[in-house]
C-alpha cells in the first residue's frame, strides 16, 4: 500500500493541484487530457467541486502545501455559486461558474455534505456545521420519497438508484464524525435498513428501480458498489458500536464468485444477478473500492489485497494521471482523466492504508 500512497501524495495530488484547479475562476477542472494536461469540457459540475474539496482536505491532512487553499476555494464555490435560495445546491455551471441547470440531484447533495464534513480539516467546524445540518434537513424534508428513501432529484426522475443512497450514507457517517451531531447517525441507520429491504435481492446488490422499488429490467449489478457497501456496513457498525451485518459477507461472496475478470485481474463493471457479464470493460473506480473491502479481510486473505493493489496499479501513470477504463480487449483507454475519479483514488487508497497498516 505504501507504493499507492506514495503515488497519490507524490504525483497525483500535486499534479491536480497545479493543473486541476482554476485559481482565477475559483473553480475546479472537470478533467485533464493525458498529453496536454488541459480540460476539453465547457462546463463544471457540482459533484466535482464537492469531491475535490474532499480530495484536497485529505491532501492537506497529509501535508501537501497549498491544499488548504484549494479547499477554501471549493467551499467558497459551494456557498457563492452553487447554493440555491430555497435550499440544496445546483447541478451544473458554465466555465464562469454561472448556474446552467438548477436541478437538485440527490447524488450530488450527498457529496456536498461529504465536502462540508471533510473541510473541517481546514475551516472551523462551527462555520460548517450550520450549512451541513441545513442541507441534511433539506434532504430529509424536501427529497424524502413516500415509498421510502429519497427521490433522485428535484424535479423527480427515474429510474431510482441505490447509488445516491449509498453515498448519502457515506456522507452522513462522515458528518457524524466531523460534527459530533447525533442526527447524522440517526438518519444514516435507516439507509442501512433500506439496503437490506430494497437493494439486496437474492444475494446481489441491484442498481436500478421503479417508483415503488420494483427492480428495473434487465437487472444490473455492479461489483464495485458491493465493495463500497461492505466498507460502509463495517463503518456504520463501528460508529454505532454494533455487529457487522451478515449482509457484508453476502456481498463479498458475490464479488468473489463473479466480480473479477480472470484475464486481467480487474473488477468488472456490470453483471447480471446470476453473474453473467453485461459490460466487458473495467473502469478505474471499482478497483479503488475493492481496495477497501479487501483491506477489511487482509488478516485472513492477505493475497487478495495484494491482487487488488496490483489491479489498480496497472491503471496508474507515473505523472499522477490514470487510464479511466480497461477496454474489453484488455487495452487501456486514452481519454481525459476525469477529476471525479480522484475522489475514488484518494478515498480507496487512504482507507485501505488505514484499515490494513503495514
Amino acid at each position: 500500500m505504501s507504493g499507492l500512497k506514495g503515488w497519490l501524495a507524490g504525483a497525483a495530488w500535486p499534479l491536480w493541484l497545479a493543473h486541476g484547479v482554476d485559481w482565477q475562476a475559483g473553480a475546479f477542472e472537470e478533467s485533464l487530457t493525458l498529453d496536454r494536461l488541459d480540460c476539453p469540457l465547457d462546463y463544471r459540475r457540482l459533484r466535482v467541486a464537492a469531491r475535490q474539496v474532499y480530495v484536497f482536505a485529505q491532501a492537506h491532512r497529509h501535508g501537501l502545501p497549498r491544499a488548504a487553499g484549494a479547499v477554501e476555494l471549493g467551499v467558497d464555490f459551494l456557498r457563492r455559486r452553487a447554493a440555491l435560495p430555497g435550499g440544496g445546491y445546483a447541478w451544473r455551471f458554465d466555465r464562469q461558474g454561472r448556474v446552467t441547470d438548477a436541478r437538485i440531484d440527490l447524488y450530488d447533495q450527498a457529496f456536498v455534505l461529504l465536502a462540508l464534513s471533510a473541510a473541517t480539516a481546514i475551516l472551523p467546524a462551527a462555520a460548517l456545521r450550520g450549512p451541513a445540518m441545513a442541507l441534511d434537513d433539506f434532504i430529509e424534508s424536501a427529497m424524502a420519497h413516500p415509498a421510502g428513501g429519497y427521490v433522485e432529484s428535484l424535479p423527480p426522475g427515474l429510474p431510482r438508484r441505490q447509488n445516491p443512497h449509498m453515498h448519502l450514507l457515506e456522507a452522513r457517517l462522515a458528518a457524524a464524525e466531523a460534527f459530533g451531531e447525533t442526527c447524522f447517525l440517526e438518519r444514516a441507520t435507516p439507509l442501512v435498513a433500506l439496503f437490506r429491504e430494497r437493494f439486496l435481492r437474492g444475494g446481489a446488490l441491484l442498481e436500478f428501480f421503479g417508483e415503488d422499488w420494483r427492480a428495473a429490467e434487465p437487472a444490473v449489478v455492479e461489483p464495485g458498489h458491493h465493495c463500497e457497501w461492505i466498507w460502509l456496513l463495517h463503518r456504520h457498525a463501528r460508529l454505532t458500536r454494533g455487529p457487522v451485518p451478515a449482509e457484508a459477507a453476502i456481498l463479498q461472496d458475490f464479488v468473489d464468485r463473479h466480480g473479477e475478470d480472470a484475464s486481467s485481474g480487474a473488477l468488472r463493471d456490470a453483471l447480471a444477478p446470476d453473474g453473467r457479464v453485461l459490460e466487458a470493460g473495467a473502469r478505474l473506480w471499482p478497483q479503488t473500492e475493492r481496495l477497501k473491502s479487501e483491506a477489511l479481510r487482509r488478516p485472513f486473505r492477505p493475497e487478495r489485497l495484494a491482487a487488488a493493489e496490483a489491479a489498480l496499479s496497472a491503471y496508474l501513470r507515473p505523472d499522477g494521471l490514470w487510464h479511466e477504463r480497461r477496454l474489453p480487449g484488455g487495452a487501456f483507454s486514452t481519454e481525459a482523466a476525469p477529476a471525479s475519479s480522484l475522489y475514488h483514488l484518494t478515498c480507496g487508497i487512504l482507507e485501505a492504508a488505514a484499515l490494513a497498516p503495514r
